[in-house]
């Protein structure tokens, strides 16, 4: 059923670039653009920026270096300075502490000049021969419009880009993703006798014993984030089937990913040694969703540049990491098929090649993509969608499109080797 429907709506506000999305990707964007002098734009659903790694309580940060150099440069080092990592080991993941990092994305946007709002999502886009006009958002003050000369999707869904009219590839070749997570915050965990032995090392008793709903026994664990007092980030338990696309497939994730979460806690308490006064303190608000829109782009990045020793002409960044596709089905064949895509890693020392071409989405002109909505195949999409890759990739796209805006060209016209001077200078 249809009904008919019209509004006139506000124009609220005039921008040089507007970015969706606050992650990662979005902030390095957003700061990116200001710092070279443009007004900027910055719309989160929520109230804090970080993306998954604060609102989903994602509980660690992947590798910035390739096992021999640092890789995530310019503001994804910054990021790692202000955290006061160090590398203290090749690839090292790292633990986050996440307020600490909320007020670093706070700081970094306020001082850069970035207007931000939160509570504002984006919820359609005006186009005119492929051009987005305004993009259309709902806040607590009601619907409206935002005009810009320039966008940039870092949504992780690639929803800015869908309703401006690009087109998108969506999961495997039957529309199916890699399984979702609702990660949690976990006390009671003496990790000293915790390290002692892997966090899913008595699974298959556990399963066998009836503890386990769902047979899923890739369990990456409670993480340290707090050691000192007893507090860690559980990344446990995967929702298969979830198309972040349709809310009634991400309604039921949120009931059912809650329920496995207490199976966990059953778990932890009776079969890790370190885990018998384990309690789950809170499960994340957002669900972490691995796999989602990739759109299509002038170039899309495949797998037969994972291995690859060039370089890309236009290319804006490097990285590495593996295969990371999470099992797709709850069963042995969910899990082999995990392991055959996550042994599919560089030596190191190895890295890719990320292109410009692979931000620049086909049929619309003022529109720049980064993060985990890239163009990209699903193996690359899977080992570019980490939060380290993010940075690169938001930075690139947050440079680029002040580019434009100062020369007045569309994306797939940018003068490439003065975005590449200017990310450099970063």
């Amino acid at each position: 059923m249809n009904i008919p429907y019209s509004k006139t709506l506000n124009v609220c506000e005039k921008a040089d670039i507007i970015v969706a999305g606050g992650g990662p990707s979005g902030v390095a964007a957003a700061v990116a653009a200001a710092r070279y002098g443009k007004k900027v734009i910055l719309l989160e659903q929520s109230g804090s920026l970080g993306g998954a790694s604060v609102l989903a309580m994602v509980a660690e940060l992947m590798n910035f270096d390739d096992g021999k150099n640092f890789i995530s440069c310019g503001i994804g080092a910054e990021v790692f300075e202000k955290l006061n990592y160090t590398i203290a080991q090749k690839r090292g993941w790292y633990n986050i502490h996440y307020e600490q990092l909320k007020r670093i994305y706070d700081d970094m946007v306020l001082q850069a000049g970035v207007e931000v709002m939160f509570y504002t999502r984006i919820v359609d886009a005006v186009c005119e021969d492929g051009t987005i006009l305004y993009a259309v958002v709902s806040g607590p003050d009601g619907v409206y419009a935002l005009q810009g000369d320039f966008f940039v999707d870092c949504t992780g869904n690639g929803s800015l880009s869908s309703f401006a009219g690009a087109d998108y590839e969506y999961g495997d070749a039957n529309g199916k993703t890699m399984s979702a997570t609702i990660c949690s915050l976990w006390g009671g965990v003496d990790f000293s006798e915790k390290d002692k032995g892997s966090d899913g090392q008595n699974y298959e008793q556990a399963y066998r014993d009836g503890v386990f709903s769902q047979y899923d026994p890739l369990l990456p664990g409670i993480k340290k984030n707090y050691p000192e007092v007893q507090v860690g980030g559980g990344n446990v338990g995967h929702c298969f089937g979830v198309d972040d696309r349709d809310t009634k497939s991400l309604t039921d994730a949120m009931f059912s990913g809650r329920k496995i979460l207490t199976e966990y806690e059953n778990y932890y308490r009776h079969y890790v040694k370190g885990c018998e006064k384990a309690v789950l303190i809170k499960s994340a608000d957002y669900i972490g969703i691995r796999e989602s829109r990739r759109i299509i782009c002038e170039y899309t990045l495949t797998m037969d540049s994972f291995f690859a020793k060039e370089s890309f002409l236009d290319e804006i960044g490097r990285y590495s990491y593996p295969v990371d596709i999470h099992p797709m089905t709850p069963d042995k064949s969910g899990l082999q098929g995990f392991c055959e895509a996550v042994s599919l890693r560089h030596e190191d020392g190895e890295t890719y090649s990320i292109p410009y071409r692979c931000l620049v989405p086909k049929k619309v002109n003022n529109l720049l993509v980064a993060g985990r909505c890239i163009g990209a195949d699903r193996p690359m999409q899977a080992s570019a969608r980490v939060i380290p890759c993010c940075y690169i990739t938001g930075q690139a796209a947050g440079v680029a499109a002040a580019v434009c805006v100062e020369d007045s060209t569309s994306a797939r016209q940018a003068d490439v080797e003065k975005i590449q001077l200017r990310i450099k200078q970063l």
